[in-house]
Parts: structure tokens; C-alpha cells; sequence
């Protein structure tokens, strides 16, 4: 048996129990499995165990690793992009979760008219105004929606977050709550679907699920501690 079954194994299986507690339909949340600084061994195990969608926050080393694995993989970034890390990054994944400013989403929409493209990106929204993260605040987002969803290439598909490290995964169901309703006043207010919320981590996926998630981004209860980080990044 794989090495790596039992911890996706188990992480699937917490993923199924806490929607079913909320309930929602477990086919409703899908895990991102957070690859970076592992190697594509470690990916192509996961694949063999079945899992197809995996997450990078390097685009440098994203770039090195996607073309060693099969093409049925499937990529998300969710790390904080760079300007000038636009054009490397839009062919490599179908989804941006850390779109955080409107400077960002402008340049995504005119490299993807240059490349023939049309990304889909989550905005980030930094829900417990921590100075040490990206993201917009909730005020901002409600400012500057608007405008994004007037651009021609880019898709808003949703909001994505990140909780305060915290001893006890409860501490973030708040900020989870939050992302919910803010998700559904925003809806409602410009009258369009923002269908996914990326939120929980390996410490705190379990409440993310039940407060919402559609999207969980998980990496060490997968694939286990991390590797270095790539060169160049």
C-alpha cells in the first residue's frame, strides 16, 4: 500500500463527515492538495491513489514540476502573485485563489487577452485584518468588485481566506462565518454567482467544511512535512 494513501485517505474522509454534520453534500468540497516544495514523485503517488487537483504557490517551481507529471493533473495557485509573474503563471493553472488587489486582476485580464486566456480567480480577503498577510479588507472588496467584474478575460469565481494560526481549529470558525455572509452580501449586491470559498488549512479544514468551504487547501496532513523550498523563489 502507498505511503501517502492514509493520510489522503483520511483527510477525504474528515472532508465527507463535516459536510454531512453541516449538511451539505460532500460532493460539493474538493480538496486541494498543496504539492509545493514536495517533489513530483510525491504528486504522482497521490495521483495513483486517484487525487487529480493540487495546489503550488511557486510559480518558478511550479513551471520545473508541472511538465513531469501526466497531463490529467489539475493546478490551482494559492500563493500571493506576482506582477511579474503574470504571463509565466496563467497558462499553468485552471485557478488563482490570492487575488489580492485590483492592479493584480487588471494585469491577469490584459496578459489572458495577449495569451488568448481567461483566468478564474478567487479574491482574498484578509477577514481578521492581520498586517502580516495579503488580501483586501471587506471594505475594500465591497469597493472594488465592481470594477473586476467589468474586466473581459477575468472570471470572478469567489473569495478566499485565510484564519489566524491558532492552538485550536475553532478559533477560526468566525472567520469562516464571516467569508460566508460577506460571499452572500456580495452576491446579492452586484447580482452575480461567486460560487466558491477557499478556506481552512491543515490545522482547521474540518471547521472551514462545515462554515462553507468549497475549496480546502491541505498539504501537510497529505503529503507530510515539507520539503526545502525550490531554488529561484
Amino acid at each position: 500500500m502507498s505511503e501517502l494513501l492514509p493520510g489522503l485517505a483520511s483527510v477525504k474522509e474528515n472532508i465527507e463527515k463535516a459536510a454531512r454534520r453541516a449538511g451539505r453534500d460532500p460532493a460539493c468540497v474538493e480538496l486541494v492538495a498543496v504539492s509545493k516544495t514536495h517533489p513530483p514523485e510525491a504528486i504522482r503517488e497521490a495521483m495513483e491513489c486517484g487525487h487529480l487537483l493540487f495546489g503550488e504557490s511557486r510559480v518558478q517551481e511550479a513551471r520545473l514540476k508541472i511538465p513531469l507529471l501526466p497531463e490529467r493533473a489539475r493546478w490551482h495557485f494559492i500563493g500571493h502573485l506576482q506582477r511579474n509573474k503574470v504571463r509565466q503563471a496563467l497558462p499553468l493553472f485552471e485557478l488563482f485563489h490570492g487575488i489580492d488587489s485590483v492592479q493584480i486582476a487588471r494585469d491577469m485580464d490584459r496578459t489572458g487577452r495577449e495569451l488568448g486566456l481567461h483566468p478564474r480567480i478567487l479574491l482574498e480577503v484578509n477577514m481578521a485584518g492581520e498586517s502580516s498577510k495579503f488580501g483586501f479588507t471587506p471594505e475594500a472588496v465591497r469597493r472594488d468588485l465592481e470594477e473586476m467584474l467589468t474586466l473581459e478575460r477575468v472570471q470572478v469565481d469567489g473569495l478566499m481566506t485565510i484564519a489566524p494560526l491558532a492552538p485550536e481549529a475553532e478559533a477560526s470558525r468566525r472567520f469562516f462565518a464571516e467569508l460566508w455572509d460577506l460571499r452572500d452580501e456580495l452576491q446579492a449586491a452586484a447580482g452575480v454567482s461567486l460560487k466558491h470559498l477557499s478556506m481552512g488549512m491543515s490545522q482547521d479544514y474540518v471547521v472551514a467544511v462545515e462554515e462553507g468551504a468549497t475549496l480546502v487547501r491541505v498539504g501537510t496532513a497529505v503529503f507530510g512535512a515539507r520539503g526545502k523550498t525550490a531554488e529561484g523563489e
